[in-house]
């Protein structure tokens, strides 16, 4: 569905100098850029007074559950009030929110079409960070004054996933070309929606749109369903591979007893989410304090921890941002354009 970006209402960010390591931040924009090396302790004091967050995201429940529980046991006094859905629900919530003039919202983690609408609206705060220069620098959107909209911090892997009792051998592909051996054919399922797009905009990328159309002759069932479902039916045996799964919910369904593998393909799409500040924040001390939080190496440890890649590692791999260097606009033209294809190529 293409994404419809409202103009809300102009919102004037200007960035102030960076403060010494004596100067104290006066006002909301000051505090975005403060980078004293008292920042922790009086954003911590902020938020403390302030005595919540709320914060918007796209994570899976029991993943926010516990981010959210880490970030109140090492800041006490600080509440976390998590709001949760997908991407377009989130986009629409925000934007209704703001035209209404109702600023829930502090700080959001989401994936980067809805970070690049609210960008486009005025809705982000930028700001800085002292993680910020643990970070590879195409991993942070730049802001004005040397500041951020917004940083990865997280990212899923979506590849090559299989049952183990179903195949094995010669049969097991290595790159896109393994996908159209004749042994795969009727053994594989492609998810539906932006995961199925995007692995068709992967492979477009690294083999031509030839080389998709052929994927035809393979036979593969395209399940209008989240790559996260159909990768129980791959561990169940129903779907005995697909080239759509996350690497997350595949070592997840693993860590359960689940038969499965996954592997890298010659692009591995990344999924990535971001960590952003709501320009309206009425709790600016504790939206910064969460998104330092999420960015710092402890942050980053628990999104390992779920399964979850770092922009600041390799992996062996090579990664594809769909939507990096790309306007809200030509992304949702590639995207349609994948999603057609996808539609081509696969059967219900």
């Amino acid at each position: 569905m293409k994404i419809l970006i409202a103009t809300v209402f102009a919102v004037a960010i200007v960035a102030a100098p960076a403060w010494s390591q004596t100067s104290k931040p006066s006002s909301v924009t000051d505090l975005a850029s403060y980078t004293g090396s008292d920042r922790e302790q009086l954003l911590f004091e902020g938020a403390k007074r302030e005595g919540k967050l709320v914060w918007y995201t796209t994570l899976a429940a029991e993943q926010n559950k516990q981010i959210a529980r880490a970030f109140e046991a090492k800041y006490r006094g600080v509440r976390v009030e998590t709001y949760r859905t997908d991407a377009t629900g989130l986009i629409q919530r925000v934007l209704t929110e703001a035209k209404a003039r109702r600023h829930l919202v502090d700080a959001i983690e989401t994936t980067l079409p809805a970070l690049m609408t609210f960008r486009a609206n005025q809705l982000l705060m930028p700001y800085t960070s002292p993680q910020l220069a643990q970070y590879p620098e195409d991993s942070k959107e730049k802001g004005p004054k040397e500041l951020v909209y917004w940083t990865i911090d997280r990212e899923s892997f979506v590849g090559f996933g299989y049952n183990k009792n179903r195949l094995g051998g010669a049969d097991i592909p290595k790159n896109f070309d393994g996908l159209l051996r004749p042994s795969l054919k009727d053994k594989m399922a492609m998810a539906g929606g932006a995961t199925g797009a995007q692995m068709i905009g992967a492979m477009l990328k690294a083999k031509g749109e030839g080389f998709v159309m052929r994927l035809k002759e393979q036979n593969m069932r395209l399940h209008m369903i989240a790559a996260s479902a159909l990768t129980q039916l791959v561990a169940s045996g129903e779907v005995i591979a697909s080239p759509t799964q996350f690497y997350s919910a595949t070592h997840v369904a693993i860590a359960k007893g689940a038969p499965l593998v996954w592997a890298p393909m010659d692009l591995v799409v990344a999924t990535s989410g971001g960590a952003a500040v709501y320009a309206h924040a009425q709790r600016p001390h504790a939206a910064l304090l969460f998104v330092d939080s999420l960015l710092s190496p402890e942050g980053q440890n628990l999104f390992e921890d779920l399964y979850f890649g770092t922009a600041q590692k390799d992996y062996g791999f090579k990664r594809w941002e769909p939507q990096k260097g790309l306007t809200i606009d030509q992304y949702e033209k590639e995207h349609e354009k994948w999603l057609k294809l996808l539609m081509e190529v696969t059967r219900k």
